[in-house]
């Protein structure tokens, strides 16, 4: 009996050997040449879709009706879009919506918590008064900003999971996803990819590029991914990194931006101010594994600033970011600084951030160990106070 059981259990643990092995031996099967590529104008950008895998030509078609019907349910610039419905009722009623209109309106609902306030969905109220990126753009007068900028508020974004409605408690109130939309129908192109099989692609809209799978060059490697110059054309690198299974999304002043009297104003919003961010940054890169997060995230630290953001994101475990400054450095969080890679001829020099003061695991050992902590503990919350800044 003793040695029956010991073949059976020998002959399992080979069926379970040879069924990883066989997982583990799985090969793709890639085009030969050209992969199978598509290129639209879709939401105000230039939307690329390449699949190397053989056979999957079909998956584009797919890929970009999913684009276009989340397009069309989340922009606030078509009338009878579901988020146009929603502005309309502010102050009315509640507004039920679609699952995949609810699930990105919840995540930036998520992210202007998250970020208090320096990314918040209830912008819309400026963002159209300005309307950078379209014809109308112009600089409204600061009453104009003054009489609107109330109605940016967050908290009176009311959502009700149960019953899936979205409700903007005063009249006047909008909401804009245009800082999370493209994240979200990017994460939502690449679950209709895999749906349909495919293991290896480039998907990109409008800088929110992903990854999928390994370089079609070799399957042991990662994809060698560019960041953007946000002072150059779309395409052109100021160095690279690997990634894999990844998204990067860009952020620029250069982007989409309005030249008043030489100045230049660009698209992303501070909703403190009424007025475009204007600090140092002039672009930032998130790397994370959803691109819903990484495009919240780069409006987010825009609003925070280089020590700001940087901060915020070192607190995540999920993201990393590059910041480059209108001075030309480049400031990458810990988690890139053995995988980013500067090109040499960019014309850009990385740099690492100063601390101010003493740190905070040195503030907790000082106040613990000594008894005269009382004057301690006044200089170092002194101290803590400037290097958080």
């Amino acid at each position: 009996m003793k040695k029956r059981f010991v073949v059976v259990l020998l002959m399992l643990l080979a069926l379970v050997a040879t069924a990883c092995a066989g997982k583990t031996a799985a090969k793709r099967t890639l085009v030969e040449g050209d992969p199978y590529s598509d290129t639209q104008f879709l939401m105000g950008t230039v939307v690329t879709v390449k699949i190397y895998d053989k056979d999957k030509q079909g998956a584009l078609d797919a890929a970009f009706a999913r684009v276009q019907q989340l397009a069309d349910e989340l922009t606030v610039n078509q009338k009878g879009s579901e988020v146009d419905a929603v502005n309309k009722n502010a102050g009315i009623k509640p507004v039920h919506v679609t699952p995949s209109v609810y699930r990105v309106i919840a995540a930036a609902k998520h992210y202007s918590e998250n970020s208090e306030g320096a990314f918040d969905l209830a912008i819309g109220p400026i963002t159209s008064l300005w309307h950078i990126g379209f014809a109308d753009a112009r600089k409204p007068a600061q009453s104009e900003i003054d009489e609107r900028l109330p109605l940016v508020h967050y908290p009176d974004v009311v959502l009700n999971a149960k019953k899936q409605t979205v409700y903007l408690k005063k009249k006047g109130m909008a909401i804009d996803l245009g800082g999370i939309a493209k994240g979200f129908i990017t994460d939502e192109v690449v679950k209709t990819l895999k749906a349909k099989k495919v293991t290896t692609a480039i998907i990109d809209l409008g800088g929110n590029i992903y990854v999928m799978g390994k370089s079609p060059k070799n399957v042991k490697k990662d994809w060698n991914v560019g960041i953007q110059d946000p002072k150059k054309p779309r395409g052109t690198a100021i160095g690279t990194l690997p990634a894999s299974n990844m998204t990067v999304v860009t952020s620029g002043i250069y982007e989409r931006y309005l030249k008043v009297d030489g100045k230049i104003y660009m698209h992303l919003m501070n909703p403190k101010t009424g007025y475009p961010f204007d600090n140092n940054l002039m672009g930032v890169s998130i790397v994370t594994k959803k691109s819903v997060d990484g495009d919240a995230l780069s409006t987010a630290t825009f609003d925070k600033g280089l020590a700001g953001g940087m901060a915020y994101i070192e607190k995540l475990k999920y993201a990393d970011a590059i910041f480059i400054t209108k001075d030309k450095k480049v400031y990458v969080s810990s988690g890139l600084k053995d995988k980013f890679k500067l090109l040499k001829d960019s014309g850009y020099t990385l740099a690492t951030l100063k601390n101010k003061g003493v740190s905070l695991c040195r503030c907790r050992y000082f106040l613990s160990s000594l008894k005269f902590a009382r004057n301690l503990r006044v200089s170092c919350r002194l101290r803590l106070a400037l290097y958080l800044r």
